[in-house]
């Protein structure tokens, strides 16, 4: 809008929609990758430890003997009618402070299954105790192609034209050229490359955070992270003090 209102000659309404530009893009997406962002959930194969922290809170569990729960519900509204949802939980404890105890969801509820929240645990579960590199199966496999082509998935610039262009072309030649296109075809490969610009900031959002992230954790953690770091538990340690 700022370039459309100088190309007509109105520099001061060019100013204007740039001012706003900058208030209602430019701010938040600063105060977005500059201000703390809760930390991942850490999965450590070396330690065969899950790590979570909140509020400056380090909790922890064994991978081994670890308690999970699935479970599914329904919630139904005047405007949504009834939804399904499931969530996958996993019970944590305080580190240093057993009797402290945090229920945490591997992954948001909202449109999930139960089927899919099962799958995800066995994905994880493979990943623990098969991986890093594992089979359609879960089984242990040499080759990364399948874990690689399973973080294909996330959202990358402009994936979404991409993907659309590449069904139309299969499309294409699978009807021989003719009567391939639908409007639906169209509105999906407009949209894809309208929306590209928000993928790429959603994107650099989430890369700065990974980056932030590693740094946050507490010192002990980002030991056990190193390819040569200590591999003793932390629920070993606090047997340890305790003792």
């Amino acid at each position: 809008m700022a370039m459309l209102a100088y190309y007509h000659g109105n520099p001061q309404n060019a100013l204007q929609a740039l001012i706003i530009a900058i208030a209602c893009a430019v701010l938040p997406f600063l105060w977005e990758v500059l201000r703390p962002m809760p930390l991942p959930i850490l999965f450590n194969r070396r330690t065969r430890e899950l790590y979570f922290e909140q509020d400056g809170k380090l909790y922890h569990s064994p991978w081994d003997g670890i308690a999970a729960a699935a479970y599914s519900m329904n919630t139904v509204g005047p405007y949504t009618g009834r939804m399904g949802h499931a969530a996958l939980e996993v019970l944590l404890h305080r580190y240093a402070h057993p009797e402290e105890q945090v229920l945490i969801n591997l992954g948001s509820p909202l449109g999930k299954s139960l089927r899919m929240q099962l799958g995800f645990w066995e994905y994880l579960r493979a990943y623990m105790d098969n991986g890093p590199w594992f089979d359609e199966e879960g089984n242990t496999c040499e080759s990364p192609v399948f874990n690689h082509s399973m973080l294909e998935v996330r959202k990358r610039r402009g994936q979404w034209a991409r993907l659309q262009w590449r069904d139309i072309k299969n499309q294409y030649r699978a009807n021989n050229g003719r009567n391939f296109l639908g409007a639906d075809d169209l509105v999906l490969l407009i949209g894809g490359i309208f929306l590209a610009p928000m993928n790429a900031i959603q994107n650099l959002t989430y890369a700065i955070a990974k980056r932030r992230s590693r740094s946050r954790w507490p010192e002990l953690i980002r030991e056990r992270l190193e390819a040569d770091g200590p591999t003793s538990r932390l629920v070993d340690l606090e047997q340890h003090q305790a003792g």
